[in-house]
């Protein structure tokens, strides 16, 4: 038997007046979520931790097995081990986003923060405005690490956790009451705006039409991480397939094995069909028990607020991953179970996330349902299916 996980990160959402009163799980076109739902139970599962922010870092440490209340140590270690840092035990990792905020005359206090990703900002451009704040900004307490697209790393030399806000919960927000309350912290924040600001890179994307990304944004504290063997865990030797660093450094620390895939960039247009490829290949080539492939788009596209892109972001799912990979195990005669999800729900109307459990479909390929159900939010509660905590589902798919 081989298992597969399919997380479509932020996918779950409300009800929009616009789509008829439907989620975008319920309006998206997904022919073959339509058919697989009717063979597999489907249902609720609570992914956050009473008490616990509802992050994707929580959220995927239960989604992978992974009690959040027993191994959580914070968002950017786990950053940290997919980028390669090898954090010491009085390190303290922070999450350096590269965002953008409101470019009028104002004091940085009172500006506006417009983009968390700086309109999903390539790695490359990133890589050339993150080396001007290094140089300016860098010494022997705070080193800066370039990671994938906004979301890079900064490690505190003998720091501490302090509270920091997440800027994808702050949209549209004036910034000055979400600052850290670490002065040498707000200072790197004021100063790295007028590092950006007027950065020739920064011109040329404004000229595109693009977001600037001119502010550096601290959030996401931790230290190092303390994640056990996925394999001494569970007994199955596992592989990740993401673009984000997140996923993968969660990978590292469980021992699973990371699979690259070419242009897969954890935006809209991502290379789903590398993915899905790599997914079959590791299961029915490599030799592994579990893959578990990671796809941003659902949740970009609600932090964006953007209903349409978010649709379409759960269509390509359905149409370039879940399709592909059923359809080339059940071609390959393996035997597979495989469970379709989000971590968490990320609403168009709040733009960020939210606590509220998410609907799940786990198929069985040798023991084929036959239901009238569909999946999506709506039919999952009403199965009457639920799962308090996320971290079993893993024990769940992995039972026979």
């Amino acid at each position: 038997m081989k298992y597969v996980v399919v997380l479509g990160d932020g996918m779950a959402d409300k009800p929009i007046e616009e789509l008829g009163g439907k989620t975008p799980i319920e309006y998206a076109t997904t022919p073959t979520m339509d058919e697989l739902s009717k063979k597999s139970e489907i249902g609720l599962v609570h992914t956050i931790p009473e008490g616990m922010s509802p992050g994707s870092d929580t959220a995927n440490l239960s989604v992978i097995g992974y009690d959040p209340k027993k191994y959580y140590t914070g968002r950017s270690p786990l950053e940290a081990l997919s980028i390669g840092v090898d954090m010491k035990d009085t390190d303290i990792a922070l999450r350096c986003n590269i965002v953008t905020v409101s470019t009028d005359d104002k004091p940085y206090e009172e500006k506006t923060i417009i983009d968390h990703s700086s309109s999903e900002i390539s790695t490359e451009d990133a890589a050339v405005l993150l080396e001007a704040v290094k140089k300016e900004l860098e010494n022997d307490i705070y080193k800066y690490y370039l990671g994938t697209s906004y979301r890079h790393l900064t490690i505190w030399d003998k720091g501490e956790v302090v509270e920091l806000t997440p800027p994808h919960d702050i949209l549209g927000k004036v910034i000055g009451d979400y600052l850290p309350k670490e002065e040498a912290l707000k200072e790197m924040m004021k100063k790295s705006y007028d590092i950006l600001a007027n950065h020739p890179l920064n011109l040329e994307r404004i000229e595109k039409g693009l977001n600037p990304a001119n502010s550096i944004w601290f959030w996401g504290a931790g230290t190092k991480p303390i994640l056990t063997s996925f394999e001494e865990k569970y007994h199955k030797n596992g592989a990740m397939i993401s673009a984000v660093d997140l996923l993968k450094g969660i990978a590292v620390g469980a021992d699973m094995h990371n699979i690259v895939v070419e242009g897969a960039n954890g935006q809209l247009e991502t290379n789903y069909e590398g993915k899905a490829q790599a997914a079959i290949d590791a299961v029915t080539k490599d030799s592994f028990d579990f893959v578990y492939i990671h796809v941003e788009a659902p949740d970009e596209m609600g932090h964006q607020g953007s209903v349409e892109r978010k649709v379409k972001a759960i269509e390509f799912l359905d149409s370039r991953i879940i399709k592909p990979v059923y359809e080339g195990l059940k071609a390959a005669g393996v035997d597979f179970r495989m469970v379709v999800l989000p971590d968490h729900p990320t609403p168009i109307c709040v733009r960020t996330h939210t606590s509220d459990p998410v609907p799940y479909m786990l198929y069985d390929s040798t023991d084929e349902k036959n239901e009238s159900w569909s999946y999506n939010e709506k039919d999952a509660e009403a199965s009457g299916n639920f799962l308090d905590e996320g971290y079993k589902m893993m024990e769940k798919l992995l039972s026979k």
